[in-house]
């Protein structure tokens, strides 16, 4: 199931929540501002082990103060021009969050699990927000149609934004 939702990513109960970070996994503005404010002090420590992240790929941690019970983090492109592979970069983002939340449902014997997604690069990353929005929703239908076990997975964009809410929802609406 996939579904959007406009609100704050760090207030919301979710299994898992994204976190749209850098190479460093340090806070950012926006929504991992948010992400890192919610979660408190702890969470600066465990991005501090992870010892950085490469463009498309993703970590866990746990989630500390946040309602959801841990947390992705995954480094988006920056947007330059199109032509520097921003959108395969930008598809790993969701594909390697897609299986670590696979991987965390198993290992916990769960039968199905919620993760909410932020908009990924649409901010100090610039890439085009509707752009973005296909990606992310082409992505996610790729992966489930694939792999049919991760139809448990519960997909949920969560937009911080109402452009982007709408964004969303009208993709998912044609879709």
């Amino acid at each position: 199931m996939i579904s959007t939702l406009k609100g704050n990513i760090a207030l919301l109960d979710f299994d898992l929540i994204v976190d749209p970070t850098n190479k460093q996994v340090l806070p950012m503005q926006g929504v991992s501002a948010q992400i890192f404010h919610q979660a408190g002090s702890e969470m600066m420590k465990a991005c501090q082990e992870l010892n950085g992240l490469e463009v498309g790929k993703a970590k866990m941690t746990k989630a500390f103060n946040l309602p959801c019970k841990a947390v992705i983090h995954t480094c988006g492109p920056r947007y330059m021009d199109g032509t520097h592979n921003e959108d395969e970069y930008l598809a790993a983002c969701y594909w390697n969050s897609m299986a670590l939340a696979y991987d965390y449902m198993r290992k916990n014997d769960m039968e199905s699990i919620n993760i909410a997604f932020p908009c990924i690069s649409t901010g100090i990353n610039a890439y085009p927000n509707h752009e973005a929005c296909v990606i992310a929703i082409q992505t996610v239908k790729r992966l489930m149609n694939k792999f049919p076990e991760t139809k448990a997975i519960h997909v949920c964009f969560v937009c911080d934004k109402t452009e982007d809410y709408m964004l969303y929802k009208e993709a998912l609406r044609l879709r």
